[in-house]
């Protein structure tokens, strides 16, 4: 699939994408806009914190992650927003640290935050993500 441009031409573009293709009621996502956005090979490594203190970290390459999400993308809403950004530049690569929320609907407070650690590179025509690392935390109070 051919990106639409504006997702792939600027880092706002392409950070704004990746959160609409997976924030949404319950139901599919929008996975070849996803698919778009992402180099073949690329990573997504969710991480989260265990209760001992101590972490975890799955890898996938972007077919697995769809695999592993879409059964429960397919019961549950999600929306996450994206509260915070920090882009470190050089040449034609990009670290993103995106702070996001993440909300069951969009008329409530939100249930988690997160922060994704994107790198994106730029080939000339446009950008790419490379790989995703990304870790959320429930509140504590809902």
């Amino acid at each position: 699939m051919l990106p639409d441009r504006g997702d792939v031409e600027s880092i706002d573009g392409i950070i704004k994408a990746l959160y609409e293709s997976i924030s949404g009621p319950a139901g599919p996502r929008d996975w070849e806009r996803l698919r778009s956005l992402f180099l073949p090979g690329t990573r997504m490594m969710p991480a989260r914190p265990l209760e001992d203190g101590r972490a975890t970290m799955e890898c996938f390459d972007l077919e697995g992650y769809i695999v592993s999400r879409s059964p429960h993308f397919a019961e549950n809403p999600l929306y996450e927003i994206e509260v915070d950004r920090r882009v470190d530049l050089f040449g034609s690569i990009a670290q993103v640290w995106s702070t996001y929320t993440g909300y069951h609907t969009l008329k409530e407070k939100p249930f988690f935050r997160g922060t994704n650690s994107i790198q994106l590179f730029h080939d000339g025509d446009r950008w790419w993500i490379v790989s995703l690392l990304c870790c959320n935390e429930l509140y504590a109070a809902k």
